[in-house]
């Protein structure tokens, strides 16, 4: 193998892509523990709008973010394909409820478009880039920024969690 085989297997980057109304977006698939059906949260009073409640993930009670609200859509309508995605934020699970996984990619990580390169510095922090495939644009995230990025940042979700 020479030296450029593992420049290119360096860089290749291996994604989970979902939507939230109507908009595709992806996430590293690194930072994923597992992906489940919607299960109805339990709400938690006081809480802020964006977290839809707790649920039991193997004994443990885990928070559930609504990624509508923290992307600025608004809540998302439960249905038979939304999905929580479950991912480690600051040690302890976090899920994200989204609309629906679309696919796993891989992708060369030289294809992502940052953020502040393509938006001039005007998108959040939670967003990495901007990937451009075939026929779509698909936004990256990252899960553990959208967690900090809140009122509270990763404090306010341990308060939730067990």
């Amino acid at each position: 193998m020479d030296g450029l085989d593992h420049v290119a297997r360096a860089q290749a980057m291996e994604v989970i892509s979902f939507m939230v109304e109507g908009q595709e977006f992806c996430v590293d698939i690194g930072q994923i523990l597992e992906i489940r059906g919607w299960t109805p949260a339990t709400p938690v009073a006081h809480a802020p709008d964006y977290l839809r409640g707790v649920i039991n993930l193997r004994g443990a009670v885990m928070p559930v973010i609504d990624l509508g609200v923290r992307i600025g859509h608004g809540p998302l309508a439960t249905t038979e394909r939304s999905v929580i995605i479950v991912a480690q934020v600051s040690g302890k699970p976090c899920g994200f409820l989204v609309d629906a996984v679309c696919d796993t990619l891989v992708v060369d990580a030289s294809q992502i478009q940052t953020a502040h390169d393509a938006t001039a510095g005007e998108a959040p922090a939670f967003v990495v880039g901007f990937l451009p495939l075939e026929d779509r644009m698909v936004t990256v995230l990252r899960l553990d920024e959208i967690v900090s990025s809140m009122q509270g940042g990763a404090a306010a979700i341990e308060s939730f969690a067990a």
